[in-house]
């Protein structure tokens, strides 16, 4: 299996990242039009150990901190979001190797290439209790990666004889299967105003059987076998922190794109070049403060939960919600910024030859995913005043 070629603390993952980020920007318009990341690129990624880390050192993995997992998202995003995207998202998805038996965690993780992806329970599914394990039947969509997935996750209610589990998130009864990619029945409906190269489609079991030491309850302590502070984290968190990672990437990329083009576009009807424009400079250091500022509050709140998962504590409320706060309002901001980046560009911006569409189109999609909805700020508000509002935070 592969391995980290030096200890993890001593890797600089971003600069990895960066020197993949010009193959990614050159093959952005294919990732899109294959609705998936095409298997050099694939390659290319898990040679620079990059699905790993956040796996256990035993199978190769780097347990690397969410601010180093952030890094990485944010450089790839500024060259392509959908390949970010699905890492972040197979990232999230690899803290199953922390909650199932070693050699189950070698059996899923283990080859070179392995990817898990799966989809939320937002069409749940429903697994039966039987001898030595659950039958399980659903359909489950939002499955970033899935065309490029070796394992598949679902998440489904448990019924039958006793069904009882225990309940996490707010959910009872929830939990988590793993099966080969083979298994599924996987459906095209992937058709999107971006991330459209995430290929996030849906996917469809009938009467799968899953035994026993492949399924675990998601972010129960009492399943938790992996040793590393990643582990301590809620899934459903790291995904936030991810997915934040992502939009604040690809709106940096759209603000850089945008400074490139006012230094030579002078528009229609003037003299001068947008970047001796006073408005646009004015505009450029606001979106710059707005945008910085939202990733700083963003690290400030994850090196704080680092912290605390490496201590094995448990955070406060209060900590639990500004870090869903951070994450909620790096999205939005990060939003903005590409909004004033799309707008200032004028009609340079919609050529798709030009960077700003696809990155444009890319942002507005990342925007509207669960981890960015406003109402993760009417929860996260409500635990300021003390006030837990069941697992949303």
């Amino acid at each position: 299996m592969p391995e980290c070629d030096a200890p993890a603390t001593e890797i600089d993952w971003p600069a990895r990242a960066a020197a993949l980020a010009p193959r990614l920007a050159a093959e952005a318009d294919r990732i899109e039009a294959e609705g998936r990341v095409p298997a050099e690129l694939m390659e290319a990624l898990h040679g620079a150990g990059l699905y790993r880390l956040c796996l256990p050192r035993a199978l190769g993995g780097a347990e690397a901190a969410p601010m180093v997992v952030v890094r990485v998202l944010e450089t790839l995003a500024a060259a392509d979001a959908s390949t970010a995207w699905c890492l972040g998202q197979g990232l999230g998805c690899s803290l199953a190797a922390g909650f199932v038996a070693p050699d189950v965690a070698g059996e899923v993780f283990g080859p070179p290439g392995a990817v898990l992806a799966w989809g939320p329970p937002n069409r749940v599914g429903r697994a039966e209790r039987v001898d030595g394990g659950y039958r399980l039947t659903g359909r489950w969509s939002f499955a970033s990666g899935i065309r490029n997935a070796t394992w598949i996750g679902a998440h489904a209610q448990v019924g039958g004889p006793g069904a009882a589990a225990p309940a996490t998130q707010g959910r009872r009864g929830l939990r988590t299967f793993l099966f080969p990619a083979a298994e599924a029945e996987i459906h095209p409906v992937w058709d999107t105003i971006g991330l459209r190269g995430t290929g996030s489609d849906d996917y469809e079991v009938r009467d799968l059987f899953v035994p026993d030491s492949h399924s675990y309850v998601r972010d129960l302590v009492r399943d938790r076998r992996g040793p590393s502070p990643v582990h301590r984290i809620p899934q459903t968190t790291f995904f936030g922190m991810a997915f934040a990672g992502v939009a604040l990437g690809t709106a940096r990329g759209l603000l850089d794109a945008f400074m490139a083009l006012a230094v030579e576009k002078t528009p229609s009807y003037t003299t001068e070049p947008l970047a001796d424009n006073a408005a646009i400079r004015q505009r450029v250091a606001r979106r710059e403060g707005d945008l910085g500022g939202a990733r700083a509050f963003l690290f400030e709140r994850m090196a704080e939960r680092w912290q605390a998962a490496r201590a094995d504590e448990a955070p406060s409320l209060r900590s639990r919600a500004l870090l869903r706060i951070a994450c909620t309002n790096a999205t939005l901001r990060a939003r903005e910024a590409a909004d004033f980046a799309y707008a200032a560009a004028g009609a340079a911006a919609v050529h798709r030859r030009n960077p700003f569409e696809r990155r444009f189109r890319d942002m507005n999609a990342v925007a509207q995913q669960v981890q960015a909805a406003p109402s993760n700020l009417e929860h996260a508000g409500a635990a300021l005043f003390g006030v837990d509002t069941g697992g949303r935070v």
